[in-house]
């Protein structure tokens, strides 16, 4: 079982991503889909959010860090950012077949 995914979870994991060197970005991407996985057991099994990575979403995973300011869609650095984290969510949806929480 798996939270929904927001629009602010993706933009959040993509604006942590810019912030980091190009060259950090897979490590830090896996880092917070991890993160998050880790905070929605704990929330599960306890009914508290997990002091270190949030309440289990993306998005609360992603704000452990420090985030670049939204820039505009068309960045290319937040494109390949947004592209990475649609690639990691791609690929945890095809893992996790159950719909979301």
């Amino acid at each position: 079982m798996r939270r929904p995914v927001l629009p602010i979870d993706v933009t959040s994991v993509a604006r942590a991503l810019l912030a980091v060197a190009p060259a950090q970005r897979q490590r830090l991407c896996r880092q917070i889909f991890a993160g998050a996985g880790l905070a929605l057991r704990h929330h599960q099994h306890s009914g508290r959010c997990c002091r270190v990575w949030g309440d289990g979403s993306l998005s609360g995973a992603a704000r452990r860090f420090t985030l670049a300011d939204e820039p505009f869609l068309d960045h290319p650095g937040y494109l390949a950012c947004t592209r990475m984290v649609l690639a990691h969510l791609a690929d945890h949806a095809s893992a996790d077949p159950s719909p979301p929480a």
